[in-house]
């Protein structure tokens, strides 16, 4: 039997049966993309335009899980599309344009857990909805299916520092964060040439010699290390919310869908809709 094809909607259906659905969403969504153009004028008009192409990047970002909905036919829980807009929200528009990665030092940590966390439920949540498709040959066991999600929210991570360090070395954008230390143990400060590191403690000062003879004190009351910190930590907390969903979806495949609080994190299949019940009685 031929699978019956229903018509793509039109913007304004599309706009009608979110509002019908996902009000929250909607709402909450509305008021992001507000803030995003209004933020993009004032970018334009101050000249900045590395910023306005933030503004248009995290507009198309905000779009990313309705095109996900609709291509693959799943369902976001109203709780998780509100983080991921949220997220996106307070890394590009808060977070660079707004630098509260600067203000706030533990901002990029928060948002590197979160992620970690994110990562693991739509890593978890896609194979969930693979091995339970009848028309897909494997079955995973709980034990695993979590191991794959904890392993797929650590790979998104690496592939971002990944990212960081290219952009840093490439255009020195210093995307990993420095960090000021007062000690330090190389082994290339070994007078002996051996592989003994010498431990360099109570550093306060480093002066920087250019290829012309300047010289340059940083006064930063220490050594400055050049991003490795800032990755290992970005690594560590990515890890931490990685395994949180991880065992929480561990626990919930176990009880097979019964925890109310992991279903709002989990995407499911949805059935595709006709035109006319995705606009509701009252619609002309």
């Amino acid at each position: 039997m031929e699978k019956k094809k229903h018509p793509r909607r039109s913007a304004k259906e599309e706009f009608l049966h979110a509002w019908n659905t996902k009000r929250g969403v909607t709402v909450v969504s509305l008021i992001l993309r507000l803030s995003v153009i209004l933020v993009l004028i004032a970018q334009v008009f101050n000249r900045n335009y590395e910023n306005v192409f933030l503004c248009v990047l995290t507009l198309f970002l905000f779009t990313m899980p309705t095109m996900l909905e609709r291509n693959l036919r799943i369902d976001f829980p109203d709780t998780l599309e509100i983080i991921i807009l949220l997220f996106i929200y307070a890394a590009e528009i808060l977070g660079e344009i707004g630098a509260y990665y600067v203000a706030f030092p533990h901002w990029d940590t928060v948002l590197h857990t979160l992620n970690g966390f994110l990562c693991a439920a739509i890593g978890f949540s896609m194979l969930d909805i693979l091995n339970r498709r009848g028309n897909i040959k494997f079955h995973l066991s709980p034990v695993y299916l979590a191991l794959m999600a904890f392993c797929f929210s650590m790979t998104v991570g690496v592939l971002w520092e990944f990212f960081e360090f290219s952009m840093d070395q490439l255009f020195l954008l210093d995307m990993q964060k420095d960090n000021v230390i007062p000690a330090i143990g190389s082994i290339m400060l070994d007078p002996t040439g051996g592989n003994r590191p010498t431990v360099l403690k109570n550093i306060t000062d480093v002066i920087v010699v250019q290829a012309d003879g300047t010289q340059v004190s940083l006064g930063l009351g220490g050594y400055l290390d050049v991003g490795l910190m800032d990755t290992m930590e970005d690594l560590f907390v990515n890890f931490i919310g990685a395994l949180v969903f991880s065992v929480i979806g561990f626990f919930y495949l176990r009880g097979r869908g019964k925890g109310s609080f992991v279903k709002r994190f989990i995407p499911v299949l949805s059935e595709p809709e006709s035109v006319e019940e995705a606009q509701g009685p009252d619609t002309p």
